[in-house]
């Protein structure tokens, strides 16, 4: 077996970070039960569920670059998807656990460059920020025209062409529910795990290791393979979250521009399409969770599950229907809260897992990992390391939460979610304990008046208490 050296921290553990990709805060069987997910509930139960998880944008790149930087979107310009790379003078955790020691390794997605040609031609990139092995895979529908081993995988079995195609048909038809053309062993996300599995057995180095294991789903299409396409029955699925009758009397930000325009956002789709297309959501996330399983079976044929660290993220959520809406970039709770769990030896030690209820961000992993690797005196833009959660503690690691997307901004603390439009006018307003569902817009009332004018001042020291100066809003 092999022997590992030990880091500045004087423990020596692998680190293992999962991370999927649209993937709601309750399709977990610990948290939503209605997914089953026996191997994540495990991990849950061997370490730290953060219910209360919020991205710090309901968006691919911008969630990314401030997962990877500490940085929000009023820092780094960020504010939404499109063509972005991580620039290696930035700070970043990845680079940081590589730096104290680590063997660095990133199977699947990314994110944090721009190609639209051949990922391989940006190896370079991602050995810049971090990553010494990389072997990385574009998003569904990236992956009909971006070129990767992965693709060239597909072409060797006569599978791309289907894949194309039938990729161009659901673009026209974004809610479309049917099986991928590709089969189990072929889907994206059973590669990127078989390929992390084949560099874990053939792992020899003397460092720990970490490696990035990050899958493409359960980002949108709803192509789930089978056995996974009919896994859960529609009829099994709850019900969406209809949106309230008064859901556009409150001041107007973008959820509402977005329940008012038409798009493919929009879902127009009745009781039994939502649960055709929740059913197959469902029986991917179920995959995911199967490969997750078949690559910590490889971690303990190693020898290693007792000092490995183990992390799970989403990006940011999906809507699957709540409200009519479909996808993300809106502050709804489908949108903007994703699971998360940390496992370590430690916690794995103690018979129940905890839940912590308190909100934390997306970015605050990052840092908390680069502190477990060795890194405490790392710092990381606004992130909070979670290390006394690991510990013990259930006090507040931070008073409030902030997610922003396309100028916007959101602030939710234990009692409220607010959003603000680019010029700080509020326009969603949800007493949370009261209103888990978000149907009851309380935004404009003079009742809440007070409360709005308080988080307001707060929100604007939240931006000026990382940036010099409030930034002019940034044109979505």
């Amino acid at each position: 077996m092999t022997q590992h050296v030990e880091t500045s921290s004087g423990r020596g553990w692998n680190i293992l970070f999962i991370m999927t990709d649209q993937h709601r805060w309750d399709a977990l069987g610990c948290a939503g039960g209605w997914v089953e997910t026996p191997v994540l509930d495990r991990l849950a139960s061997e370490g730290v569920r953060f219910a209360s998880a919020v991205t710090n944008a309901p968006g691919c790149v911008p969630a990314r670059a401030s997962l990877a930087t500490g940085l929000y979107a009023h820092d780094s310009g960020v504010w939404r998807n499109g063509p972005f790379r991580l620039d290696p003078a930035t700070p970043n955790w990845m680079r940081a656990i590589r730096d104290v020691g680590y063997s660095t390794a990133l199977f699947g997605k990314a994110h944090l460059h721009a190609s639209n040609t051949d990922l391989r031609d940006h190896v370079g990139a991602m050995q810049a920020i971090g990553f010494e092995t990389v072997n990385e895979i574009p998003g569904p529908w990236g992956s009909r025209y971006i070129r990767s081993h992965m693709s060239d995988a597909w072409q060797s079995r006569g599978l791309w062409t289907a894949f194309q195609r039938d990729l161009d048909e659901r673009a026209t038809h974004r809610s479309l529910v049917r099986p991928s053309p590709l089969d189990l062993d072929a889907y994206y996300d059973t590669y990127v795990a078989r390929e992390a599995q084949t560099y874990l057995r053939r792992y020899d180095d003397s460092r720990p290791w970490f490696l990035c294991l990050s899958f493409a789903g359960p980002h949108e299409p709803w192509d789930a393979p089978e056995p996974y396409a009919s896994r859960y029955h529609p009829g099994d699925m709850p019900p969406a979250i209809a949106r309230p009758s008064d859901a556009c009397e409150a001041p107007h930000g973008l959820l509402h521009e977005r329940l008012l325009s038409e798009g493919p956002w929009r879902s127009h789709l009745d009781a039994g399409d939502v649960a055709r297309l929740r059913a197959n959501y469902a029986g991917e996330v179920s995959l995911i969770d199967d490969r997750i399983g078949e690559v910590l079976d490889t971690v303990r044929d190693r020898g290693e599950l007792d000092r490995t660290v183990i992390a799970f993220a989403s990006d940011h959520g999906e809507m699957n229907g709540d409200y009519g809406l479909l996808f993300k970039s809106v502050f709804l709770n489908g949108a903007v809260r994703i699971p998360m769990i940390i496992r370590t030896p430690d916690t794995a030690r103690r018979p129940v897992g905890r839940v912590y209820q308190h909100p934390v961000e997306l970015m605050d992993l990052g840092l908390t990992l680069a502190g477990i690797a060795g890194a405490p005196s790392f710092r990381l833009g606004s992130a909070r390391s979670l290390a006394p959660v690991l510990d013990g503690s259930d006090a507040p690691v931070r008073d409030e939460v902030l997610a922003e997307v396309r100028g916007e901004y959101m602030l939710m603390d234990d009692e409220w979610k607010i959003a603000f439009r680019p010029d700080f006018t509020p326009y969603l307003l949800f007493d949370r304990p009261a209103d888990p569902d978000e149907v009851h817009n309380l935004a404009g009332r003079p009742a809440t008046a007070a409360i709005e004018r308080a988080l307001t001042d707060r929100l604007r020291q939240r931006i000026a208490s990382s940036s010099p100066a409030v930034p002019e809003p940034v044109e979505p």
